[in-house]
């Protein structure tokens, strides 16, 4: 079946968190979608009194995410999954590398990071693996982050690097009885930023206040007019858009399956700035936005999307 959708993320939520709806619209229409994870997210900050226990706790951790993502991807309508470390012949575990917040939204290396954190795996090995999964799935759309990793998680700066090299390496014609790989169309994750900055004020705004209810007094409100992390552009460079309404049900319930991770996930009615909210570790207050927002990576990547048939709700920007 052609038309497939690889999504490469860092740990269980993200799918979710950044192409939750590229992934929920993909799949309703019938076409293969493919999410890669690299870890298993051993080294997550837990959030709440009922998963306490979980805290520091690497193997545990990792197997109740490995639940929570599957939870999540059924919420998404995707049944095509695996981890990265499962395509490398040797035996290898690729761990979370943690993450430190640095600022509002701004997350950077952890101070004691494991010696096999996903940050520090040779590029080669990574990329070797990913590099077989795309030939074996031959994905027209390949979606990752962009290059800062979205808001600086080390472990998403090496999805991104790792995706790249990886497609330079399914690209290299290296068996000369297999069929030449059709070079995808690669899709960055971002936002424009004077959308999410009206999203941000909006968050503070009546319809939030009562889609939380009590449900907010513990978390903080964004600045829209601060520092913003590596996902926001300038709206203008955006290239693709998917319309995140018609599958808002479907994102809200994927984010509330990771709920070690995810918490105040709400639906929001009455404000076109935004279509829900939820909230990370951070407590800190973030948008659903109405629309989800791509760059094309460089390259030959605009004119290869000339070639696709988009799903209806995912829009190339003229």
């Amino acid at each position: 079946m052609t038309g497939g959708l690889l999504a490469v993320h860092a740990h269980p939520d993200d799918e979710s968190l950044a192409t939750g709806a590229l992934l929920a619209t993909w799949a309703a229409a019938g076409r293969p979608v493919t999410v890669v994870t690299a870890t298993r997210g051993e080294r997550g900050e837990v959030i709440g009194r009922r998963w306490a226990h979980l805290e520091g706790d690497g193997p545990a951790l990792a197997e109740h995410r490995e639940g929570e993502l599957g939870a999540a991807l059924r919420a998404l309508g995707v049944h095509d999954h695996g981890f990265l470390d499962e395509a490398v012949t040797a035996d290898v575990r690729y761990e979370d590398s943690g993450m430190a917040w640095v600022g509002a939204g701004r997350a950077g290396p952890s101070d004691d990071a494991p010696p096999d954190a996903f940050a520090f795996v040779p590029l080669a090995q990574a990329a070797g693996a990913l590099a077989h999964l795309l030939r074996l799935r031959r994905p027209q759309v390949v979606a990752t982050y962009e290059p800062g990793g979205g808001y600086g998680h080390p472990d998403h700066v090496r999805a991104h690097e790792v995706t790249m090299l990886a497609l330079e390496l399914a690209a290299r014609e290296d068996d000369t009885h297999a069929p030449a790989h059709t070079v995808p169309v690669v899709l960055w994750s971002v936002a424009g930023s004077a959308t999410l900055r009206r999203a941000q004020a909006a968050l503070a705004g009546d319809t939030v206040r009562a889609a939380l209810g009590r449900g907010g007094r513990d978390l903080t409100l964004p600045d829209p007019g601060g520092e913003q992390p590596s996902v926001a552009v300038p709206d203008d460079e955006v290239d693709v858009v998917v319309d995140v309404a018609p599958v808002r049900d479907r994102v809200l319930a994927a984010l509330r399956a990771h709920a070690t991770q995810v918490q105040a996930v709400r639906p929001v009615d009455g404000d076109d700035a935004l279509l829900g909210c939820y909230a990370l570790s951070n407590a800190v207050l973030a948008p659903v936005l109405p629309v989800e927002a791509y760059r094309y990576a460089p390259g030959g990547t605009r004119a290869a999307a000339a070639g696709v048939t988009w799903p209806a709700g995912v829009r190339p920007v003229a």
